[in-house]
């Protein structure tokens, strides 16, 4: 227990620290709209608040984006983890958690997530220069995503059909 209340209080700064990420299993779900994670392609994100022992998951990174950078978010962020997609299998992405601050991403590419459109996250810069070139896409840090390009318009909250 002890473990697990120091890995909860994450580096001062809000980084990762000592927070590990967590597996998907069968069962766990997307924070937004409940969909099963591990039913659906492309990199998956989790988020690790201060206090609460399982984190918030996402079917994808624009969702966790859309959800770290909005203004209203006040939770004290201890974990922030993507899954590195120069190792992982885009169809069915499994473990190869990395932290999403260290990220490199490319956004706008022709690959779709689990929602659409997806922010691709690496661990390399040549890996995802390399995803760029054959699909497409800007490649960014962490620091130069903005919330206005998390934008959830093909996902939960725009989908009018549910």
């Amino acid at each position: 227990a002890a473990a697990g209340l120091l890995a909860a209080c994450g580096a001062p700064d809000g980084g990762s620290g000592s927070v590990a990420a967590l597996e998907i299993d069968r069962g766990t779900s997307c924070a937004l709209d409940g969909m099963l994670l591990a039913d659906y392609p492309g990199p998956k994100a989790q988020i690790h608040y201060s206090g609460t022992p399982q984190p918030d998951w996402f079917c994808d990174t624009l969702e966790m984006f859309s959800v770290y950078l909005n203004p209203e978010q006040a939770r004290r962020v201890t974990g922030l983890f993507v899954q590195d997609m120069g190792k992982a299998d885009w169809d069915k992405p499994v473990g190869n958690w990395i932290d999403a601050r260290q990220a490199i991403y490319v956004f706008g590419s022709k690959r779709l997530g689990s929602m659409g459109p997806t922010a691709a996250s690496f661990s390399s810069a040549a890996d995802a220069q390399a995803f760029a070139a054959q699909h497409g896409g800007k490649v960014l840090k962490f620091s130069e995503v903005t919330p206005d390009m998390a934008i959830l318009d093909g996902g939960a909250l725009h989908d009018q059909s549910m």
